[in-house]
Parts: C-alpha cells; sequence; structure tokens
C-alpha cells in the first residue's frame, strides 16, 4: 500500500536541497496555499532571496528588493494559475511601487490578476499632496490601481515585501483599512531581524509584535544558521552550518547541512526552534555537545541569556496570539 502523501501525513522533509527558485516557489505557493485551505489569513514566507548566502543583505540593497519583487509575481502567478486567485503586492510606498511598475512593466503587462500596490495607497500626506496623488492629478487623473481612502480592494490576497521595522505599523494601518480578513503575505521581511529592532528609540513598541506580528504564522521559512566551535584535538576548529525550516503543514525542523549541500533534517516539532535550540541540535548531531549537561562549561557555552525578548516563553502572556510560534 503507498504511504500517504506527506501533505496528508503532516510529515516534514527528511531532505530538502531545490534545484532552483522555481522549485522553491512552487513550494512556497503549496505551503501558502495549504494555509489557506486551513483558513489562515495571516502568513509568513521566508527565505534568502539571493542564493544560498547566510546573509540577505551581503548583496546590493537594489538587488534584494527586485529579487524580492520577481519573486512575488512569480507567487502571485502560482496563486492565480492553480486556484485563480488576484494578488496586490504592497511596496513601502509609492516611490519604491513606481519604481517597480518601471523595472517589471514588462513582466506586470503579461500577468492578468497581479497588480502592484503601496502601504501609502489612501494615507501619505505627502504623495497625495505633492506627488503624482495630488497636484498631479489635477492633470493625469487618478493613478490606474490606487486605492482610495474608503475603497475596498479587490484582490484576494496580499503580498507584503521590502518593508522596514518603521514600516511595520503601516503594514498594520493599511491590513485594518483594506485588507480586513482577506488573506496577507508577509513575505521575506526578515521579521526577527526586524522585530529586534521594535522598543528602539526611534523604533516603534514592543507591542507590535505582540498586537500584531503573533498572528501571523510561518507556512514557509527556510532560515540559514553558521557555527563554529573550537575543539581540543585536529582540527581544533570544526565549522557547521543548517537551517531552521518548515513547510506548512509540516512541523518545524531543525535541518544540518551535508557537506553535499543538502539539508538533513535532525529534529522536528509542532513549536517553532529558538535559534539557541536549533544551534544545539546541530552540535548534537555533530557530536560536538561534550560538556556534561547542567555543568558550568555548559553554562559558560551558553550564556546566561540564550533567547532573545520575542522568543521568550514568558513572552507568550502578552502575545495576543501564539500562531508565530506554532
Amino acid at each position: 500500500q503507498a504511504p500517504p502523501p506527506r501533505e496528508a501525513a503532516g510529515l516534514g522533509r527528511d531532505r530538502y536541497s531545490p534545484e532552483s527558485y522555481e522549485e522553491l516557489l512552487r513550494d512556497v505557493g503549496a505551503s501558502v496555499l495549504a494555509g489557506m485551505a486551513d483558513g489562515l489569513q495571516r502568513m509568513e514566507v521566508e527565505f534568502p532571496p539571493l542564493g544560498s548566502s547566510l546573509d540577505s543583505y551581503k548583496g546590493r540593497s537594489d538587488d534584494y528588493i527586485d529579487a524580492n519583487v520577481m519573486y512575488a509575481i512569480a507567487l502571485g502567478r502560482l496563486l492565480r494559475d492553480q486556484k485563480g486567485l488576484r494578488t496586490r503586492i504592497l511596496l513601502p510606498d509609492a516611490v519604491e511601487k513606481r519604481r517597480a511598475q518601471k523595472k517589471f512593466q514588462a513582466s506586470l503587462e503579461l500577468e492578468d490578476g497581479i497588480a502592484l500596490g503601496s502601504l501609502s495607497e489612501g494615507g501619505d500626506w505627502g504623495e497625495n499632496l505633492f506627488g503624482q496623488g495630488g497636484l498631479g492629478s489635477l492633470f493625469s487623473g487618478k493613478r490606474l490601481g490606487e486605492l482610495e481612502p474608503e475603497e475596498e480592494a479587490s484582490e484576494d490576497v496580499f503580498v507584503c515585501i521590502n518593508a522596514s521595522c518603521a514600516e511595520l505599523p503601516a503594514v498594520r494601518a493599511y491590513t485594518e483599512r483594506f485588507i480586513g480578513d482577506k488573506s496577507l503575505v508577509l513575505f521575506n521581511l526578515e521579521l526577527d531581524t526586524l522585530r529586534g529592532d521594535l522598543g528602539l528609540l526611534g523604533f516603534p513598541p514592543k507591542d507590535l509584535h505582540h498586537d500584531f506580528l503573533a498572528f501571523f504564522k510561518p507556512v514557509f521559512y527556510l532560515r540559514n544558521r553558521e557555527y563554529s566551535k573550537s575543539v581540543s584535538v585536529a582540527p581544533f576548529l570544526v565549522n557547521y552550518s543548517g537551517s531552521i525550516f518548515r513547510e506548512y503543514p509540516a512541523p518545524w525542523q531543525v535541518m544540518l547541512r551535508l557537506d553535499s549541500g543538502i539539508l538533513a533534517c535532525i529534529a522536528e516539532g509542532e513549536a517553532r526552534f529558538t535559534l539557541g535550540e536549533a544551534k544545539y541540535e546541530m552540535m548534537e548531531a555533530m557530536g560536538l555537545r561534550t560538556e556534561e549537561e547542567g555543568s558550568a562549561m555548559e553554562f559558560l557555552r551558553r550564556g546566561y541569556k540564550n533567547q532573545t525578548w520575542w522568543e521568550e516563553a514568558s513572552g507568550g502572556d502578552l502575545e495576543s496570539s501564539e500562531a508565530w510560534r506554532s
């Protein structure tokens, strides 16, 4: 008897090594559709947009921005072809939107059911007064694809890309004004990096995570990490790397990168792995957890604090939802 499909069984992958971004985006699309089929309205997608680089920002910022626009268009195409869904891709502001329209004009003209929008639609006073939506509209009329403040968006799915930490309140405001109970995907925003700035001077408060970001369930998540540990015998320094991985509806996984470049599963769990937990799962698989559990050496190795403020279990008491952890 044939085994049940992986999606039906809710099992994670034993190995993961997509041969191209086209294959990876098919997996992203399948995860988003699986989430929508289960009634999810707030979803997160995260993967390295610039190749296998451990730091997505090592490349030029324009490369990062353009890659995410291209992948969001590809995701919209998959959602349209498989389920007939219309997608609106949200950029941070009208300037970024016009730049993307100009750069990807040929691709967008060939794609029905995919539109570009911006978080400033109906709300950026500077753009509305001095931009094309203000004085310029006296001569050019309403811009194609722009939403009026009280207008309801006609798209089925919204994909937000390239927003910074300072722009997260605009994401929330846009969601409350235009999206409502439709589907919103935060796409490659590197939320774990943005969360680290919440609460700092000049940035939004931590409540933004507790009351808004906590509702977003990661449906496709691939975060690469690289570590090293010194040992007392040759080669004296051991480098190892891997990923925290999630492909909805499968559980969370910790993957170890083999010499061949393939990611191999070494741990699974229904709850999201913290970075510290993932690191120690990798160390265990590599045979590098040599300190006795509970010993002073293990404490010195791990440190007093090995979780971020949003990863701490006590944060669950403040969060309006645990979707982001599950």
